[in-house]
């Protein structure tokens, strides 16, 4: 949806938790212990991230030192850890550092779990997305499956409800609501539904704003 709403915008699309995501990748492959603040402080000054529009998909792919690992961070395996990864201060504080200077010219779209609270308190517009747990985890399957990616509906549901576990009783920058985004719960809702519904906010705030 993100995505989506960027490309109808001509706005930059920013996947922070693709971010985090690669930054679990690269602990994943160098065996980071994740309890050694030496370690991690260590892995992420070897660690450079970047988007990059991939001409095929007309998205934006996330690159770790150079390389294109979009399908990488998908996996199941980067799933399980990234919320362990993502709850350590040193990890978020690199990751926002990272996030505000890729959004500093505004103009972007950028979903993630502490965007609206931590990293841009000040956005103009916010969404605070929800759905009914089972659906996500049908919703996340599909995903799973279109990239080759075979696991059991239960086990997609079970990372699901942990890493929203994780997340939203972390100590720094917490899932939470900020209190002036709007929520949609997109159970019901098509994605051309769930567009539209984001499009006409868009529309009031710019309306607004001038």
């Amino acid at each position: 949806m993100a995505r989506q709403l960027a490309k109808m915008l001509g706005y930059v699309y920013i996947d922070s938790g693709a971010m985090y995501r690669a930054i679990t990748l690269y602990f994943i492959r160098n065996n980071v212990d994740l309890t050694s603040a030496e370690d991690v402080d260590d892995a992420l000054k070897n660690i450079q991230l970047s988007f990059t529009n991939n001409p095929e998909t007309g998205q934006s792919d996330i690159h770790l030192n150079g390389e294109n690992v979009e399908s990488q961070v998908r996996a199941l395996e980067v799933a399980e850890k990234v919320s362990l990864v993502a709850a350590i201060p040193e990890v978020r504080t690199f990751a926002v550092s990272e996030q505000r200077r890729l959004g500093s010219h505004k103009g972007i779209v950028m979903d993630g779990r502490d965007i609206g609270t931590t990293v841009f308190p000040e956005a103009e517009l916010k969404f605070f997305v929800t759905a009914d747990p089972d659906v996500r985890a049908r919703r996340r399957l599909l995903e799973l499956s279109q990239s080759g990616t075979i696991v059991e509906l239960e086990e997609v549901k079970k990372n699901l409800i942990d890493r929203d576990a994780l997340d939203s009783t972390r100590a720094t920058s917490p899932l939470k609501k900020a209190e002036d985004a709007i929520e949609i719960d997109t159970t019901s809702l098509t994605r051309e539904e769930q567009l539209q519904k984001i499009l006409d906010s868009y529309k009031q705030t710019v309306e607004t704003i001038h």
